[in-house]
């Protein structure tokens, strides 16, 4: 393997990690960063070590580069994390302390001065603990412990695997997002929910709060610098409506983002919304086609799969998140598929000013399958136009119950997490059957959680009929859109090879077509896309992704290098 880094590495400060404030849909004032220099250890025992390793650099994976420690955690072994609390983490009276995880890859348990304070079960969703009961007035010491059972589970994992290979990544573990805490009064806002109304030119907010039988009310205060602010006072928990006299449409085009202040007693938050609708509708001559804010909108997607040569999961800094939105934009895409990972809440919040549209996956998991047995059997059916029924989808390792019930709560955490931001325009529920179980029962789920956004229910095998979306993945034969009731959407193809031995991480090439110059690679591009995307955009196809953003690691079919320092598609190609 050759060691490979972005541009963004060497600049990494340990002492000046990811420092940009974490969730910017509900930003205070009150912000300590955590990131930065723990102790670790890796034990067989499940107790806490006396002594440790040596020490990591959070938010970094032991498997990281970056994080200095370079080891894989097997699913036998214990990862424990250790620090003291700033000096600034002091009890103050009628103030609380939130102790903040953007995620930790899979299983772990917060200490704070030796009391466990919080169990958290899945890799890819934030957590919160209040930790002010177990604050000292002298010196506190936080305590994680962490398992990670990878593949070797039904837990959602994503690409990862023990053994990588292909198009399975390096498996990676522990503390993955930024860990940060902040002070807030006794009665806090939990959330801000917004849905925007576009018909209606309003917003509809709804404020929760941390004690909801002491309900007060909230203050919610729209501006934008077109308009005077509007002021509305409200209760906690009430669907609050915002009428917004000329509304300005978000579109990737124009990604116009109205401010939003909250005031709560004494807690106070600032946000942000838009006005955008996505929906499904016919055009004029009767195809079902993907609409934006009521207008027939094609869709030019990209799937990225949030990989780092020297971070894994992490990016090295928020700069490197943004050149891979901004450059997708610059040639051409609109889109975006988070494929199969959850970001960081930055990522999000950049697609949402820059003007990147977002097909978010849930993260796949289930029992082991045979890859070539499943791949086989769907091209099989995809060429011959065969539906699987759902209740066969036990042959492909199909989640135990217990695995679906972690699966359908993730799911519903994802949504709620994710819901206020509006670049986020579809939720992919399953991927190439990876898990797929009941598949119509949980896209109803969804659908109950929001109905304001589109379901693709199966992404490119084994549909089931449900959900907005045809969803197609076609990397060999002839594509032939059939219109039916549903959107048609090719939300996999391509997949194009071309390794470049000073930017690539293996010897080894995976990908579905092998090129050996750029030129060869792009005059293979256009004649894809002018041979099968372009005719059969007037037979109803409304949305189309490329795979693939970036190399990872074997997989080299990205637009981009794996270090991010090559360009592999040319820029007049990529909007076609």
């Amino acid at each position: 393997m050759k060691r490979l880094r972005t541009r963004w590495a060497d600049r990494v400060d340990e002492n000046h990690v990811l420092e940009e404030y974490p969730r910017p849909r509900m930003e205070r004032d009150s912000y300590v960063n955590l990131n930065g220099r723990w102790d670790y250890a890796i034990t067989r025992e499940g107790t806490k070590p006396e002594v440790y390793d040596g020490t990591i650099l959070v938010p970094f994976s032991p498997e990281a580069d970056l994080s200095g420690v370079n080891r894989q955690l097997q699913p036998t072994e214990y990862l424990w994390y250790h620090r003291a609390l700033p000096g600034q983490v002091q009890l103050t009276e009628g103030k609380r302390w939130l102790l903040h995880f953007g995620a930790v890859d899979q299983y772990a348990v917060v200490y704070v001065n030796g009391k466990l304070l919080k169990r958290h079960l899945g890799g890819y969703l934030p957590f919160t603990v209040d930790v002010t009961e177990a604050l000292s007035d002298t010196a506190n010491e936080l305590l994680v412990m962490v398992q990670d059972y990878s593949d070797a589970s039904y837990y959602s994992r994503g690409k990862q695997k023990l053994k990588r290979g292909g198009m399975f990544y390096t498996a990676q573990s522990g503390i993955w997002q930024t860990v940060w805490m902040e002070e807030v009064p006794q009665q806090y806002i939990t959330d801000i929910i917004v849905t925007p109304l576009y018909d209606q030119n309003a917003l509809q907010v709804k404020v929760t709060a941390s004690q909801k039988e002491l309900a007060e009310e909230v203050t919610i205060t729209v501006s934008s610098e077109e308009m005077q602010p509007l002021q509305v006072t409200k209760g906690v928990g009430e669907d609050i409506l915002i009428p917004l006299s000329q509304a300005h449409p978000w579109s990737p085009e124009d990604p116009f983002l109205y401010n939003i202040e909250v005031q709560m007693g004494l807690d106070h938050v600032r946000s942000y919304a838009a006005m955008r609708k996505i929906s499904v509708a016919r055009d004029p001559k009767g195809i079902p086609r993907i609409f934006l804010n009521n207008q027939p909108y094609f869709q030019k997607g990209v799937l990225d799969q949030g990989y780092w040569p020297e971070g894994l999961y992490t990016p090295p800094c928020d700069e490197a998140m943004i050149y891979d939105i901004q450059t997708m934009k610059d040639l051409g895409f609109n889109m975006l598929r988070k494929h199969l990972k959850i970001e960081p809440q930055r990522w999000y919040y950049h697609c949402d000013r820059l003007g990147m549209l977002v097909w978010q996956d849930m993260v796949n998991g289930g029992n082991p399958y045979k890859a070539w047995h499943v791949t086989y059997l769907a091209t099989a059916m995809e060429f011959f136009h065969i539906k699987m029924k759902d209740s066969y989808l036990w042959l492909l390792g199909r989640r135990n119950e217990r695995g679906r019930r972690q699966f359908v709560e993730e799911m519903r955490r994802t949504i709620e997490h994710l819901y206020s931001h509006p670049s986020i325009v579809t939720w992919v529920i399953f991927n190439e059957g990876w898990g797929q179980f009941h598949a119509n029962a949980v896209t109803n789920i969804a659908r109950e959680m929001d109905h304001t956004r589109l379901i693709d229910q199966a992404s490119g095998w084994f549909d089931q009929g449900g959900g907005d979306i045809h969803s197609i993945h076609d990397y060999f034969f002839p594509l032939k859109v059939h219109p039916e009731t549903r959107a048609t959407a090719l939300t996999e193809f391509g997949g194009f090879s071309w390794r470049i031995p000073e930017h690539s991480m293996y010897k080894s090439v995976y990908g579905y077509r092998v090129y050996t110059s750029k030129k060869e690679l792009n005059r293979g591009y256009r004649e894809l896309i002018k041979k099968e995307i372009l005719p059969n955009i007037p037979r109803g196809l409304s949305a189309t992704i490329y795979t693939q953003l970036s190399d990872v690691e074997e997989e080299v079919n990205g637009i981009l290098t794996y270090d991010r320092e090559i360009v592999k598609i040319d820029e007049r190609d990529g909007g076609f």
